[in-house]
């Protein structure tokens, strides 16, 4: 055998080898660079993914305590969770549907949240912790499949899941509610249901190109979901209409360093009757729209995984139903700002609430103004750093600040201490 014969039989032997290594090497239990806290079950957990059965198993917990109010003396702490336990399964490798995937995800929420229970937080209109809410219970919270046609331009996903998967769509990491998620559904929660929530529904998406989609989506409207006893509700009964929500959503990547960023502009309608504001007699539609903008704007030294990204966030509400008629948010991240902590991160966000003109005038009629004075603007405001503990555990501690709480003028101004869990076992 000649020399050159040698060399790549030896060097095919070594590939082979690693070959080999890699697929009986196994992730343990804590390991930091896992993506799971309880590690590849020997082997197992990666060879299910293989065979198209992916499994999750979240954990989100959050703790807030109110360190300081301009009128208030009791200071309170509060605890709230989330456990999501979720199968993703990719159809074309387990029954051979070209395409075609499906998810089911359960939920269960525990806990209580400062916002509800301490005196200076009464009447905010966010929420200090962004996990608590839509009832402390168990939830069928995704049963849905999807699949793509036309060479994958056309994607149609049908069953039940809520609107803020697919559209208004926005990042959760903040633990105040006004800088976390769906922001349409935070400010019309009483017909559009974000996460854990889930309804009837379908969402058709085409793409017109690699980086820009259009879609629309039609979701039942059913206030019976609400209830903590109908976490798992698949009956239509008590369905009053329809939300439908339409979007764009463009995703560039920007300069010679591809940086990512996502362009969000969408219109929703509401086929459901709603109590008119200012005629409580009369019915009306609730309808508004949102913009999104998220963009990386810088690389760390060259470094496209690190670096500052920028984010907006805009909603506009009808003003005959909607209590608030706008929302703005907008805030930094900047990832990997330390050598020695690549993945930590620290960002700063502020929102504001603004209540409807017509709320104001309706109490006024109806001799109802609260003692604090009339509604106007709610501020909060945010700043974590997200410590990067191990690949499956991230722990952010904050601070919040929020500015007359419930927008009223006279209403109080509070400073919350906050730490915010985010666990994949």
């Amino acid at each position: 055998m000649n020399k050159c014969k040698r060399s790549w039989c030896f060097n095919l032997s070594l590939l082979a080898l690693s070959c080999c290594f890699q697929s009986v090497y196994a992730a343990n239990a804590f390991e930091a660079e896992s993506p799971w806290m309880l590690g590849d079950w020997n082997g197992q957990r990666s060879a299910l993914q293989q065979k198209g059965y992916d499994f999750s198993f979240g954990y989100t917990g959050e703790m807030a305590t109110l360190l300081d109010a301009s009128h208030s003396s009791s200071h309170g702490t509060e605890y709230a969770d989330q456990f999501a336990f979720g199968t993703h399964f990719d159809l074309d490798k387990i029954l051979g549907w070209q395409d075609t995937e499906a998810q089911i995800t359960i939920t269960q929420r525990n806990g209580r949240s400062l916002s509800q229970t301490s005196d200076a937080l009464d009447g905010h209109l966010s929420s200090t912790q962004e996990v608590w809410g839509r009832g402390q219970t168990w939830r069928l919270t995704d049963l849905w499949i999807k699949k793509k046609f036309m060479d994958q331009k056309l994607d149609i996903k049908v069953g039940r899941f809520g609107e803020g998967e697919d559209f208004n769509s926005f990042d959760c990491d903040f633990q105040n509610l006004a800088l976390c998620g769906s922001q349409v559904g935070n400010w019309v929660g009483d017909q559009w249901y974000n996460w854990p929530v889930s309804q009837w529904a379908a969402r058709v998406k085409y793409n017109l190109r690699p980086d820009l989609y259009a879609q629309v989506g039609v979701y039942e409207y059913n206030p019976e979901n609400l209830e903590r006893g109908k976490g798992w509700n698949l009956s239509t009964d008590g369905s009053q209409g329809a939300i439908i929500p339409a979007e764009v959503v463009w995703q560039p990547a920007v300069g010679i360093n591809k940086l990512p960023g996502e362009y969000r502009a969408g219109y929703y309608y509401s086929s459901a009757d709603a109590t008119d504001i200012q005629n409580p007699q009369q019915t009306s539609h609730k309808q508004g729209g949102w913009v999104v903008a998220k963009q990386q704007l810088t690389a760390h030294h060259g470094d496209a995984a690190r670096g500052l990204t920028g984010f907006v966030n805009l909603t506009l509400h009808d003003s005959d139903t909607n209590t608030v008629r706008d929302m703005q948010n907008i805030g930094l991240v900047y990832k990997g700002a330390f050598d020695a902590r690549p993945q930590d991160e620290i960002a700063i966000g502020l929102a504001r609430i603004n209540i409807n003109d017509d709320v104001n005038d309706a109490n006024i009629v109806n001799n109802s103004v609260d003692t604090r004075g009339l509604q106007s603007e709610e501020y909060d405001a945010e700043i974590y750093y997200g410590i990067h503990a191990a690949n499956w555990l991230t722990i952010r501690p904050n601070i919040q600040y929020i500015r007359h709480v419930g927008a009223y003028k006279n209403g109080e101004n509070a400073w919350v201490g906050g730490i915010k869990f985010q666990t994949a076992f």
